[in-house]
């Protein structure tokens, strides 16, 4: 006995000691369930909006020569039930009355075909309701929502689609950031990269793995390894003000002798246009890469600007109209 009581005081020394760090790490994983609740709810408030937008892409080369750069405007409204990207300017030049309408027809032949397979992929009972026909048009903003997909300016916006993981977070500290004290928490995923992996289990289940399957399943546990998100988030209502992704080691890809990819990360920050409101205010993408001839940068940014709230019948707002 006597030697048994050193160790049982060890034993209840360490379970005392983790305590404070398991109740944190819960008080934490239960902060982080509301804090995507939340964004969940603002991504359903931004189908109420339409809005204009600015998209910009560009290279740069060796001494950061610009290679090749665009910069597009379009507006979003309603037709046909749909949400539709019309574009007013290319590269700072309007956009004709002809070409608008043609890119504007193929805009929504593309969502509608794409909700047809949508519907095709999954069961009956958990179909989408069919576009409405002229006769059948939404009357309201709220019949509108519940007809249409998701506008394709959400899925670009929450392009990072994360889900809760618990055990998965760590609060770095507090930063001011615009007037506000943000909390700062840094997220290491575990299955933010899942895809290949749920097709892996699928097929070893039905007993047809491939080594396609195989791979792509590797790869993304390798991705999730080297993967970070980091947030900035406001306590008082749980909101997610800006997040950034990056990938912060790529020495597991493949041919690095040919291209080395040095950074890869991607940054979105909300905005309030409307009290009590939170709506993306602009998306970053950048990728920097060396090659035997010096390194490389792309970046793609969406800028979103002057929300208004959906209507079922909208008009284009050309650039010069009063």
């Amino acid at each position: 006995m006597p030697r048994l009581l050193p160790a049982a005081l060890v034993g209840f020394g360490l379970i005392v000691a983790a305590s404070p760090a398991s109740t944190a790490q819960s008080d934490l994983d239960a902060f982080m369930q509301k804090v995507l609740a939340r964004r969940d709810d603002n991504r359903k408030k931004l189908q109420q909006y339409i809005l204009d937008e600015r998209e910009t892409i560009e290279l740069r080369g060796p001494g950061r020569v610009t290679l090749w750069g665009e910069r597009r405007e379009y507006t979003w409204y309603i037709r046909d039930g749909f949400f539709v990207r019309s574009p007013l300017k290319f590269n700072g030049v309007p956009i004709g009355d002809a070409d608008r309408l043609e890119y504007e027809g193929d805009f929504l032949h593309r969502e509608k075909e794409r909700e047809k397979r949508q519907a095709g992929r999954q069961p009956p009972e958990r179909a989408p309701a069919a576009a409405p026909s002229d006769d059948e048009a939404p009357r309201d903003v709220e019949s509108l929502i519940l007809q249409t997909r998701q506008p394709q300016f959400i899925s670009s916006a929450y392009f990072l689609r994360f889900k809760f993981e618990q055990g998965k977070y760590a609060l770095v500290g507090r930063e001011p950031m615009d007037g506000r004290e943000l909390l700062r928490i840094e997220y290491y995923p575990e299955n933010l990269f899942s895809r290949a992996r749920t097709r892996e289990q699928r097929r070893r289940q039905q007993g047809k793995l491939d080594q396609e399957s195989a791979r792509g399943a590797q790869m993304e546990r390798l991705l999730n390894k080297v993967s970070r998100v980091t947030l900035w988030i406001d306590p008082s209502s749980h909101q997610i003000v800006k997040y950034t992704f990056e990938n912060v080691n790529f020495d597991f890809l493949p041919a690095r002798w040919l291209v080395r990819v040095d950074d890869l990360r991607a940054t979105m920050t909300m905005s309030q246009p409307f009290p009590d409101v939170w709506l993306p205010r602009d998306l970053q993408m950048l990728v920097s890469m060396t090659l035997a001839i010096g390194q490389f940068d792309a970046r793609y940014a969406l800028d979103y600007r002057d929300y208004r709230r959906a209507g079922v019948t909208s008009r284009i707002r050309i650039p010069g109209d009063r």
